[in-house]
This record gives C-alpha cells, sequence and structure tokens, in this order.
C-alpha cells in the first residue's frame, strides 16, 4: 500500500484539529510537511507529527514539492485561491477548506488551471458527516420528502461583539 504524503499549509485551527488529524488517522495517508510561520505552531506540529518537515512559507514549499503527493490549503481566507494556484502550478493535487475562493473569478480560474493540468483540485466540506446533514441525504435518497425542488441551510452565529480576529475583519 503506498501512503500518500500531505502538507498541510496552516497549523492553526483548521490545520490542525481538522485537517491533520484527519490525514494522520487515514493510514494510507501521512503528515508529510506543514507550512506556518508560526514558531510555537511549528513546535506543536512536530510534537504531534514525529518527522514532519515544517517550513515557514509555502514558497519554500512549492519551489522543492519532491515527496509531497497532496496539498491542503488551511489557512486565512484570503489566501485560499493564490495559494492553490501555486500549488497547481507546482504540480501539485490540490484540498481547499472552506470557503474555496472569495470569488466566482477566482474559483472558475482554479478549476480551469486544474482541469487543464489534470490535477485533482476539491473543497473541503466536512459538514456532510454531520447527522442532521446524513438525516436529510437519506431522506431526500429514499424519496420520504417527495420531489426536493430547493433546500437551503446554513450555520451562523451571533456575537454582539466581534472579537476581531482575521476571520472578522475585511
Amino acid at each position: 500500500m503506498s501512503i500518500l504524503d500531505v502538507a498541510v499549509l496552516g497549523y492553526g485551527l483548521a490545520g490542525s484539529v481538522f485537517h491533520a488529524p484527519l490525514i494522520a488517522a487515514e493510514p494510507r495517508m501521512r503528515v508529510a510537511a506543514v507550512v506556518t510561520s508560526s514558531q510555537e505552531r511549528a513546535e506543536r506540529a512536530r510534537a504531534e507529527h514525529p518527522g514532519v518537515r515544517v517550513v515557514p512559507h509555502a514558497e519554500e514549499l512549492f519551489a522543492a514539492p519532491r515527496g509531497i503527493d497532496l496539498v491542503v490549503i488551511a489557512t486565512p481566507n484570503r489566501t485560499h485561491a493564490p495559494l492553490a494556484r501555486q500549488a497547481l502550478e507546482a504540480g501539485l493535487p490540490v484540498v481547499v477548506d472552506k470557503p474555496f475562493a472569495v470569488s466566482a473569478d477566482d474559483a472558475e480560474d482554479l478549476v480551469a488551471r486544474a482541469e487543464r493540468s489534470g490535477l485533482a483540485l476539491s473543497v473541503f466540506q466536512n459538514r456532510r458527516w454531520d447527522g442532521d446533514f446524513r438525516t436529510v441525504r437519506e431522506l431526500v435518497e429514499t424519496g420520504r420528502l417527495g420531489r426536493v425542488r430547493r433546500f437551503e441551510s446554513r450555520f451562523e452565529r451571533w456575537r454582539p461583539v466581534p472579537k476581531g480576529g482575521w476571520r472578522e475583519v475585511g
């Protein structure tokens, strides 16, 4: 069985809590590289994934992508499309954390690039495994709801005073 060596770009909440553990739990995959400029997060990545290659900038990884079979992008939203573009240009398949891109033009450009290069490109969406989503899927597939013409679902969070983190700042 061959093992996919995965590079995780970003080792904040998404990279360290969602992506890296899911990768590590899959016997056919391994966290081979982590990109983070934070010394604290780099040390945590090394402790959680012995032997992992840690680099401070994605450009360093893309300049020498040998040994990487897949890139997972778990960085701030505004960097998703540019980093996915660089990964594709380096000849690497890509999984992008949601949101896939911040504009439709960026998303269409990435899809076109991936198609031209024959590389896999996907968006990560873990909510499809939540109980409520699985229940709705079963109801639709079994026809118990009849013909579904439209379905809307969303997660909302109300916070009277924004924390000011990067997700809440323009």
